[in-house]
C-alpha cells in the first residue's frame, strides 16, 4: 500500500537569508530575519543586544551559535533584537529557532522547589523592561509569543506555546503533557501564527525526527491583542510567585538558527494525493521560488520537480514520479 505524507515543516535556505544585511530585512510589515552565530552577534552593528545579566549570554565561537544560561535567580534579562515591525494577532509570522540543552535543574533557588519556565519567543521590549514586569505572578507580563519549557516537578515536563495579550489574557490550549526535551538533543522548533484562525500552529523535530505533538496554541474572542516587537531568548525572574507552588529553574544549552519571517512565505498549505501522484497547493509570494522535496526517511531530501517562481498567487507543486512505497513531502523556499 502507497503511503504518502506531507511533511509539516517548511525548509528554509539560511544561508540565503543570511546575506541580507546585517542579518535582517524588513519593510512595512514584511520581515525576512534569521541569525545563524557565524559572527559574534554582539560585535559590530548586527543590533542584538543584552538587557539584564550579561554573563547569562555568549557567542561560542567554535561552534558558531549561542551558549546561553536561563537562571530565574537572576532579574529578568533577554538576548534581543528589534525585528523593524511590531506584530499583533492581525499578522501572519513564523518564528523557528534549534534549541540543544546541555543541563536541566528545578529548584535551584532556595524556597522556590518546583519547575519555571526557560523561554525563547517574542516580547514588547518597553513592557518587559518594566521593573513591574514579572512573569512567575501570571497577570503582570503582557505582549508575550513564547515557546516555554516546563521541567517535571511531579507534574510532567510541559512545552507550552503561549501568547500573552496586552491586558495579560492568555491563549486556551498549547500545554503539552507529559512532553519531556532531553539533554544532548537538537531540537528544532517552528511556530507559525495563523492570523485568521487566530491559532499558533508549533512543530518539533527531535535531531531530526518529529516530537510531539504538540498542541495549538488558540485565541478566544474575548483574548484582546498582543503587540511584540523584538526576538529575544528570555530568562524569566522567578520573582511574584505564590510562595506555596514557587519554582526556579537553572538551565544551560545552546541556541542556533534562529529565524521570523512576516509573512511566512508558504501559506494556507493544503496536500492531497490523486491519480497516483501527490501535490500540494499554497498560496506563494513574490520574491520567492519553491521546490517539492521528497524523502523516504525524514533524513535524506531529493527533488522532486522543478524549481518555480513564487506569483503572489496559489501554486501548486506535484511530483511526477512519486515512489511505489511511502515518501514524505516538504517544500524548499528560498528567498531571491
Amino acid at each position: 500500500m502507497r503511503s504518502i505524507h506531507s511533511f509539516p515543516f517548511l525548509a528554509v535556505t539560511l544561508g540565503l537569508l543570511a546575506s541580507q544585511s546585517p542579518c535582517m530585512r524588513a519593510s512595512g510589515a514584511d520581515i525576512y530575519a534569521v541569525e545563524t552565530f557565524a559572527q559574534n552577534p554582539l560585535a559590530g552593528t548586527s543590533g542584538w543586544q543584552v538587557f539584564g545579566e550579561n554573563s547569562l549570554f555568549s557567542w561560542d565561537d567554535a561552534n558558531q551559535n549561542l551558549k546561553v544560561t536561563w537562571d530565574s535567580s537572576f532579574p529578568n534579562s533577554y538576548f534581543h533584537r528589534a525585528i523593524g515591525a511590531t506584530l499583533s494577532c492581525s499578522n501572519d509570522f513564523l518564528l523557528g529557532f534549534d534549541l540543544r540543552l546541555a543541563s536541566v535543574q528545578i529548584g535551584t533557588h532556595t524556597g522556590m522547589p518546583f519547575t519555571f519556565q526557560f523561554t525563547i519567543g517574542l516580547l514588547n521590549l518597553t513592557n518587559s523592561t518594566d521593573p513591574g514586569f514579572l512573569r512567575g505572578t501570571g497577570f503582570t507580563a503582557p505582549n508575550l509569543v513564547e515557546f516555554s519549557y516546563f521541567p517535571d516537578s511531579g507534574y510532567g515536563a510541559t512545552v507550552a506555546p503561549t501568547i500573552i495579550s496586552q491586558n495579560n489574557d492568555y491563549n486556551s490550549g498549547g500545554f503539552t503533557y507529559p512532553l519531556a526535551l532531553s539533554t544532548g538533543t537538537t531540537y528544532h522548533v517552528e511556530m507559525r501564527f495563523i492570523a485568521t484562525e487566530q491559532r499558533m500552529v508549533t512543530r518539533v523535530l527531535a535531531n531530526g525526527v518529529p516530537f510531539g505533538p504538540i498542541n495549538d496554541a488558540r485565541l478566544e474572542a474575548s483574548f484582546g491583542d498582543f503587540f511584540v516587537d523584538h526576538l529575544a531568548i528570555m530568562s524569566f525572574s522567578d520573582a511574584g510567585q505564590d510562595p506555596m507552588y514557587a519554582g526556579s529553574v537553572h538551565a544551560e544549552g545552546t541556541v542556533d538558527n534562529l529565524f521570523l519571517m512576516t509573512p511566512p512565505p508558504i501559506a494556507t498549505h493544503q496536500g492531497a494525493y490523486a491519480q497516483q501522484q501527490w501535490s500540494t497547493t499554497f498560496s506563494s509570494h513574490l520574491n520567492w521560488t519553491y521546490q517539492l522535496e521528497r524523502s523516504s526517511d525524514l533524513t535524506n531530501w531529493d527533488s522532486a520537480g522543478s524549481v518555480l517562481t513564487g506569483t503572489g498567487d496559489q501554486m501548486t507543486l506535484t511530483d511526477p514520479a512519486p515512489p511505489a512505497g511511502h515518501a514524505f513531502y516538504r517544500v524548499l523556499a528560498k528567498r531571491n
